[in-house]
C-alpha cells in the first residue's frame, strides 16, 4: 500500500503543470457564473426583494439577510474546504462540490422566489450563499491541485475575473428579465447550475486513497476555522490584507442599488440596467488588464509590487464614487474601480497559494482565505447604518459619501499589510 500510495501522490505532482486553455475557459466560466447568481441577488434582486417585503425598511431587511448570509459563508468556506481535501469519493475531491453548488442555486433561487418574510428570504440567500462556497472552495482548490506555481498567475487571474465578470453576467442576465423577479432569480442560477456541471464532467480530478486523507481530531476540527498567524505570518498578512479590501468591495456591492436609488434617483424598476451599465464599464478593463498583469507577475516573479498598486488605485476609485454628483461621474469613479480591482484579483491569488500552509491539502486553507472575501458582506451591513447616519438630514438621510470614503480608507491600510509577507517578492 506504500508504494502504491507514493505513486498516487507522484501522480499528482506529474499533473501538476502549465494549464491548459479549455481547463482555463471552463474554470473562468464556472467561477464567473457561481458568482453571478451569487452577486446578482447580493446587489440587485435581494434589494428588490427586501423592498417587497418592506418598502419603510428595505435596508434593514437587506442587512439582515446578507448578515445571515455571510455567517453560512464564515462557517461554510473552511468547514467544506476541510471535508472537500477529505472526500474519498471515487469521482475526486472537487466534483461533488460543484455538483452539490449547482443544486444549491437552484434551490436557493426557489426558496428567494417564495420568501415573504425577513427570515425566509434570509433562508433563501444563505442557500445561494451556500451554493457559491462550495462552487468556489471546488473551483479554488483546482489551482494548486492541477497547476504548478510558476503558472498560478493566469489561473490566478481566471479565479479573480470571476467576481467583477459574475456580476456582469448576473446582472445582465437579470435586467433582461426584469421587472419578473422570478425570473431575475432563477436565469443567473440555471446559468450558474450548468457551468457547474460542464466543468464536474470534464475535468480530471484525481481521488485520494483513505490513507491520504489529513489527519483529523478534536484538534484538527478546531483548526479547520484557524491558521495560526504567529507561525504562519505570510497567511496572515494575506489575510488581514484581503479582508480590508474586501471591505470597500462589499460596500459597493451591497448599497450600490440604494445608492443609485436614492443620490441619482434610479426608478428602482430598471436600476438594474442602470448597475449593468457600471458593470459593462469595469468588467471589459478587468478583463484587459487581469490577463496581463497577471502573466508580467508570472514573468518577473513578483507578486507584491501589482498587489500594493492596484489596491491604491481600487481606494482611489471608491474616493471618487463617494465624490461623484452625477450618475456620468459615478461611471467614470466605477471605471477606476475596475481597473484597480481587475489587477488586484489577477495576482492577489497567486500572492496566497504561495503562502499556504499546507500545499498538497489546499482547500481547507483557501476557505479560511475565503473567509477574508466574505467575512466583510456581515461586517459592512452591520457597520454601514452608523456611517450612513453620519450628518444625515431630511435632505440627505443616508450619508454614502462616509460608507465609501471609510471603503476608501480600508482598501489603503490593507494594501500595506502585505509588505511584511516574507518569502515573496
Amino acid at each position: 500500500m506504500a508504494s502504491t500510495l507514493a505513486t498516487n501522490q507522484d501522480d499528482q505532482q506529474a499533473v501538476r503543470g502549465k494549464p491548459k486553455l479549455g481547463f482555463l475557459i471552463l474554470l473562468v466560466l464556472a467561477v464567473a457564473s457561481a458568482n453571478g447568481a451569487q452577486l446578482s441577488n447580493a446587489i440587485l434582486t435581494l434589494s428588490l426583494k427586501s423592498s417587497v417585503i418592506s418598502s419603510t425598511a428595505a435596508t434593514t431587511v437587506l442587512s439582515i439577510a446578507v448578515g445571515v448570509g455571510s455567517i453560512v459563508a464564515l462557517v461554510g468556506y473552511p468547514l467544506l474546504g476541510r471535508l472537500s481535501d477529505r472526500t474519498l469519493s471515487r469521482h475526486g475531491r472537487r466534483k461533488p462540490y460543484l455538483l452539490s453548488g449547482a443544486v444549491l442555486f437552484l434551490v436557493g433561487a426557489a426558496a428567494t422566489t417564495a420568501a415573504s418574510s425577513v427570515a425566509a428570504l434570509a433562508a433563501g440567500f444563505s442557500l445561494t450563499t451556500l451554493g457559491a462556497v462550495c462552487a468556489l472552495v471546488a473551483c479554488t482548490a483546482l489551482v494548486p491541485d492541477q497547476i504548478s506555481p510558476e503558472f498560478r498567475g493566469s489561473a490566478s487571474a481566471m479565479l479573480g475575473l470571476g467576481a467583477p465578470l459574475g456580476a456582469l453576467v448576473g446582472l445582465f442576465l437579470a435586467q433582461l428579465v426584469q421587472p419578473n423577479l422570478a425570473a431575475m432569480l432563477f436565469l443567473p442560477a440555471g446559468v450558474a447550475a450548468l457551468a457547474l456541471l460542464l466543468l464536474a464532467l470534464t475535468i480530471s480530478d484525481r481521488a485520494i486513497f483513505r490513507e491520504e486523507r489529513p489527519p483529523f481530531s478534536l484538534a484538527e476540527f478546531a483548526g479547520t476555522f484557524w491558521v495560526n498567524p504567529l507561525r504562519h505570518q505570510g497567511f496572515g498578512w494575506a489575510w488581514i490584507s484581503r479582508l480590508l479590501i474586501f471591505f470597500g468591495v462589499a460596500a459597493v456591492n451591497a448599497y450600490q442599488a440604494f445608492y443609485l436609488i436614492m443620490v441619482h434617483h434610479m426608478d428602482p424598476a430598471t436600476v438594474g440596467t442602470a448597475i449593468l451599465v457600471a458593470s459593462l464599464i469595469t468588467t471589459p478593463i478587468s478583463m484587459i488588464f487581469a490577463p496581463l498583469f497577471g502573466k508580467l507577475s508570472d514573468k518577473t516573479g513578483r507578486r507584491k509590487p501589482f498587489v500594493l498598486g492596484s489596491a491604491v488605485v481600487f481606494a482611489v476609485g471608491l474616493g471618487l464614487v463617494a465624490m461623484a454628483t452625477t450618475y456620468p461621474m459615478f461611471l467614470v469613479a466605477i471605471a477606476v474601480v475596475g481597473l484597480g480591482q481587475g489587477v488586484y484579483f489577477a495576482v492577489d491569488y497567486a500572492l496566497i497559494m504561495e503562502v499556504l500552509p499546507d500545499q498538497e491539502n489546499p482547500a481547507k486553507d483557501l476557505g479560511i482565505m475565503n473567509l477574508a472575501n466574505s467575512l466583510p458582506s456581515s461586517l459592512v451591513p452591520a457597520v454601514a447604518p452608523m456611517l450612513l447616519m453620519i450628518g444625515a438630514s431630511t435632505a440627505n438621510p443616508q450619508n454614502f459619501t462616509a460608507l465609501f470614503l471609510a471603503g476608501a480608507a480600508c482598501a489603503v491600510i490593507g494594501a500595506l499589510a502585505i509588505l511584511p509577507i516574507k518569502g515573496v517578492k
